[in-house]
């Protein structure tokens, strides 16, 4: 079997496959470390994982928008959403997660050269600290990073929810393209 790097129409290729999962990896780890915080407090193991958020925030914004020029050149090739509201649906639902995949690593950023403390990426230094916050920087990002990022979860556990309903319950295939397998027997059935 030859790799398909590219999107098809009937599934995703393998680059689109690896960003996704990659992001999806990214996104765990990223959540596990905020949620954690919140249970444990501030611990040895939590400053280490608390201190690799922002630079895995950074590494994510690349991603995103590295996954939103690959998702842009397949954009004719990609398996078709259907055109119900089923559909519509999951055309807003994935416009919603592109959105906050970007505008949430952003406003840390954001926070992050404002704040005066600096920023360092996994250790080396780009923004300086000076010790002046900027607040038209920092306010906006400590006002929406953290509520943004929750709205991202909780779209992120709906995205998961429909997979799994796809998969078994209406047995569609749709969980199959973003593993690399076409659906036996071609074409995609119709739901009850």
């Amino acid at each position: 079997m030859t790799r398909q790097w590219r999107d098809t129409p009937e599934r995703y290729g393998l680059v689109s496959r690896l960003l996704h999962w990659l992001m999806a990896a990214i996104l765990l780890w990223q959540f596990t470390g905020m949620i954690l915080r919140l249970i444990l407090g501030r611990t040895p193991l939590m400053a280490f994982w608390v201190g690799t958020h922002q630079s895995i925030g950074t590494v994510l914004l690349a991603l995103i928008l590295l996954r939103l020029a690959w998702a842009w050149g397949n954009r004719g090739r990609r398996p078709a959403q259907e055109r119900n509201g089923v559909g519509r649906a999951a055309r807003l639902g994935h416009a919603a997660l592109y959105a906050l995949m970007a505008i949430i690593p952003a406003l840390g950023l954001l926070r992050a050269f404002g704040n005066g403390r600096g920023y360092a990426f996994f250790g080396h230094q780009i923004v300086p600290r000076t010790g002046q916050r900027i607040e038209w920087m920092s306010a906006p990002a400590d006002l929406l990073h953290g509520k943004l990022a929750w709205l991202l979860l909780a779209l992120i556990l709906g995205h998961v929810a429909m997979a799994l309903l796809h998969h078994f319950v209406w047995r569609d295939g749709l969980l199959l393209r973003m593993a690399g397998r076409a659906r036996r027997g071609g074409g995609t059935p119709s739901r009850p």
